[in-house]
């Protein structure tokens, strides 16, 4: 795309030579201003001339160096022959515009050589303009010029005097220009009014009265053409008839075999056609088979199939039978028409979001009308029209040629688009279809912007739908100014209920704790409550239990412990050296101090004393005459 070269092989190359790296490989065919070729690798600036197309045949063979964008080639790589480069030029002159189509290997005067045989301007008096280097003369190779692939230019003429503007405005007029070709069918005594634009040939209004009349373009006979109307690719602008209307008659030849002279005796003033290519087998009459019937088959057999079955039920199966028998007659290349309801239909075109809104094309079908072949394979199937209505529009379709048909959909029509619109199409004559109906949705409506006729041209249906498409648009741009509007303040209300809501949360998850919180210390005083006075009712107990204390007079042997707490406090008690060592601990266990949580410890020697057999008595575990000890907290 860069360079337009085309060939993979020199592509690649090219490639090798710059040991793949892209940029320096388009910056050596790529001329630079002033030469000077930039390379991204480390900020190298190279020096030297701009190489084009022609170097690469050389770049091989060259010693690397500064001043070239290629480098040194491997040498054990073959290099491909580069193949010619083809050059494509828009040549603009005045009113006209020539392609010209050249190798790189021509020259500028070998470009005159072909403008003087399509401009009939002798080379001479050319000059041609539009080059981007310096001097150009016809001498210059195109390659040396470094050209891309596609150019334009324009050539002047000063010293040749101008046209005469009257003829060839005249001219352009006349190509805009819509003739009225009012075509009579002799055999069937029936007129057709035809439209055509001034810049169609004679051969395009044959082909569709063949459409019309079933008659093939070879075996028309033609009344009425001027004189001047020799040749079937001659414009209807130039061929000499009457504006805005000129009538014709057309019929079939009697025989395929019949000479020239016997025609000129029938009637003088026949135009003779010429071969069409799209005439195939439809000729039957040359092997002597009639028209009404072909190889036994009767015609009522080769009548058309209608494009939608009467009294249908399901609206998409009708469809889907239109969408068959259409591409049947006038091939693929046409609308897509949409399956389903026109309810369906509506809510495809109108109410998603506004971005994805489109127009809804409603096309009305008709058999009978003399304008629906030509509509259907000039007009619908045109690319352009296909094209534009597959982006913008939502293509739904109906057959309006069955009156059971006809009745349910101006049926359809009153329910959704008001009586007014349903009036206008009962009242459109047949001729006067195939219709087409742009509809565009509003919010409390739907709104028919257009009903086209079937007598138009591709230009002029292009035009319309491009001008609703305008009228849409506008009204889609302030839906969709509205529809941002409104999603904006809806998610600013979301976004205000969502913190709302996660404040409330927070609050409730807050106070719930809380409650935790004071349920659990509630919970866990209430059971320090059980314990301390469970603690308290056995110390009770155990203080209630224990042996009164000996006196200091007493005949038996007594024992005097001294107990030291952890907070430094002592208390005293005297015990009969026959005690058990159990007394003992419930006498501290009674003053707080279970054996369960606190060990007693003596000093000389130092022991824990409950770790002792508690059955034993003082005298036996020498804690007598008298001992002191200490409490402390088991771990």
């Amino acid at each position: 795309a860069c360079t337009g070269i085309e060939n993979i092989d020199e592509a690649i190359t090219l490639l090798e030579q710059n040991n793949w790296d892209l940029v320096a490989a388009i910056n050596g065919v790529i001329p630079q201003e002033n030469g000077i070729l930039q390379s991204e690798y480390g900020g190298e600036t190279l020096h030297g001339p701009a190489y084009g197309p022609t170097s690469h045949s050389t770049a091989a063979s060259s010693t690397p160096s500064s001043s070239s964008a290629f480098r040194h080639v491997v040498p054990s790589r073959q290099i491909v022959e580069r193949q010619p480069r083809m050059l494509d030029f828009r040549v603009e002159y005045r009113d006209r515009n020539v392609d010209v189509v050249l190798e790189d290997s021509a020259t500028v005067g070998d470009i005159k050589h072909i403008l003087e045989n399509e401009l009939q301007i002798p080379a001479s008096k050319m000059l041609l303009k539009g080059w981007k280097t310096g001097d150009v003369d016809d001498s210059t190779v195109l390659k040396t010029l470094h050209l891309p692939k596609n150019n334009s230019l324009y050539v002047l003429t000063p010293d040749l005097p101008p046209p005469s503007s009257s003829h060839s405005g005249a001219l352009q007029e006349s190509l805009n220009q819509n003739f009225m070709l009012i075509v009579t069918h002799r055999e069937v005594q029936r007129e057709y009014n035809l439209n055509f634009s001034g810049s169609s040939t004679i051969q395009e209004v044959k082909r569709n009265v063949y459409d019309l009349t079933s008659i093939p373009v070879r075996h028309q006979l033609w009344e009425g053409w001027p004189p001047s109307a020799t040749d079937d690719s001659m414009t209807l602008a130039v061929s000499g008839l009457s504006f805005p209307c000129h009538r014709l008659t057309v019929g079939r030849r009697s025989s395929p075999v019949q000479t020239r002279e016997q025609s000129e005796e029938q009637c003088t003033d026949v135009h003779m056609v010429s071969d069409s290519d799209g005439d195939d087998f439809e000729d039957a009459t040359e092997f002597g088979v009639d028209d009404g019937e072909m190889f036994g088959v009767a015609s009522s057999a080769l009548r058309k199939s209608p494009m939608m079955p009467e009294n249908a039920e399901n609206e998409g199966d009708a469809l889907l039978q239109f969408t068959a028998e259409f591409s049947s007659r006038y091939g693929d290349c046409h609308p897509v028409y949409f399956i389903g309801s026109l309810e369906a239909a509506f809510q495809e075109a109108f109410y998603g979001k506004a971005r994805d809104r489109k127009l809804l094309a409603i096309y009305l079908h008709h058999d009978e009308s003399v304008l629906t072949n030509v509509f259907c394979s000039q007009m619908l199937c045109a690319e352009s029209i296909v094209s534009y209505l597959s982006q913008n529009f939502i293509t739904w379709a109906w057959d309006m040629t069955k009156e059971a048909n006809r009745a349910r959909f101006l049926t359809m029509c009153t329910r959704h688009f008001g009586s007014v619109v349903a009036q206008t199409i009962r009242t459109q004559k047949t001729d006067q279809f195939p219709l087409f109906l742009i509809i565009m949705g509003k919010r409390s409506s739907n709104e028919v912007l257009n009903v086209i006729q079937g007598n138009t041209t591709v230009d002029e249906l292009m035009m319309r739908l491009m001008a609703a498409m305008e009228i849409f648009s506008a009204q889609q741009q302030e839906d969709i100014k509205d529809e941002d509007e409104r999603e904006a303040r809806e998610n600013v209300k979301r976004e205000q209920d969502e913190a709302y809501r996660i404040s409330l949360e927070a609050d409730r998850a807050k106070r719930e704790a809380q409650e935790r919180e004071m349920a659990e210390q509630f919970r866990l005083e209430q059971i320090r409550k059980e314990q301390e006075e469970e603690r308290e009712a056995i110390r009770l107990s155990l203080e209630q239990s224990l042996p009164p204390e000996p006196k200091e007079e007493s005949t038996e042997s007594v024992s005097k412990l001294r107990i030291r707490t952890p907070s430094g406090e002592f208390f005293e008690r005297r015990f009969l050296a026959s005690s058990k060592l159990q007394v003992v601990f419930d006498f501290v266990a009674s003053k707080g101090y279970p054996w369960e949580e606190y060990k007693l410890l003596g000093t000389f020697p130092k022991r824990d004393v409950t770790q002792l057999d508690p059955n034993k008595s003082l005298l036996e575990v020498k804690l007598y005459p008298q001992e002191t000890l200490f409490l402390e907290a088991k771990e």
